[in-house]
């Protein structure tokens, strides 16, 4: 394992642990003060059943060749959600993702002609968030196709684009949502030279995306509910759906899944800015 790569999965225990107070796993609450949120390590290791210089030397970046035995318990010490354990295990084996075939940068025609049938909005997402194709429908809710080709990145959109804290009433949701999926996918993908490149791009863009970013939580893009405040200035409330393609699993098919209510707009739009 790269020490890049062994450092990032002790940043995700440290953020792990943190998350996890002792009356979630059963231990006592009294005693001395705990000077730290969350689990102490000493815990951890005694719940993983590892020695505490072990688990120390996992969170410094300093272990190696950790086991699988190990992997599994700490992953139950922690009580990590499927998403979150299986994260953990692309830190701590990046040579299982390098096997990965290099995502295509382009949707193939088919996959066009598959978004024109589609009634309703539906785009699809490439490595990093790119947009890589998209509907009429879509168009006409998100305005892709007058973006600059390096505009339409969600990620970008929801960081650096002066119109994300109008256009996402809820913006606090898709910003953590985003990033979130963008931890996942990067460490799906280690070593991606794109990928650090974006992350440096939009912490330099916004300040609002470090702490994000350094809060190593992570998240699938499976299905949910989004507002969205189209250039009408119309507040739509909609349900979505991803779906991956069989034989290119980085690629994503999103799309909204229940026709969009409308909401009348209010007087003020939301004071909610994504450049704050």
């Amino acid at each position: 394992m790269s020490d890049a790569s062994f450092e990032q999965l002790g940043d995700f225990l440290r953020a792990c642990r943190a998350r996890v107070g002792p009356e979630d796993v059963g231990l006592p609450v009294f005693g001395r003060k705990r000077r730290v949120a969350g689990l102490r390590r000493e815990e951890v290791a005694q719940l993983a059943g590892v020695s505490v210089d072990y688990y120390v030397r996992l969170e410094q970046g300093r272990g190696q060749h950790v086991s699988d035995a190990v992997l599994d318990a700490i992953g139950r010490a922690l009580r990590l959600d499927p998403t979150e354990y299986e994260h953990m295990w692309d830190l701590a084996r990046p040579t299982r993702t390098s096997a990965r075939q290099v995502a295509p940068s382009t949707a193939r025609p088919g996959v066009q002609v598959l978004l024109d049938r589609i009634d309703a909005p539906a785009f699809v997402l490439g490595r990093c968030m790119d947009v890589l194709a998209w509907n009429a429908s879509a168009d006409a809710v998100m305005g892709l196709s007058a973006m600059a080709p390096h505009e339409r990145n969600m990620a970008r959109h929801a960081f650096l684009s002066d119109d994300a804290g109008r256009f996402y009433p809820d913006w606090e949701r898709v910003a953590a949502d985003t990033v979130a999926f963008l931890r996942l996918d990067a460490a799906r993908h280690s070593p991606d030279t794109r990928m650090a490149a974006l992350v440096e791009e939009l912490s330099a863009g916004n300040p609002r995306f470090r702490p994000l970013w350094d809060a190593h939580q992570v998240a699938e893009k499976t299905h949910g509910t989004k507002r969205l405040r189209p250039a009408d200035g119309s507040v739509l409330d909609t349900a979505y759906e991803t779906l991956s393609f069989p034989g290119d699993p980085d690629l994503l098919l999103v799309v909204y899944t229940t026709a969009p209510r409308v909401r009348t707009a209010p007087a003020e739009l939301s004071a909610t800015a994504a450049r704050n």
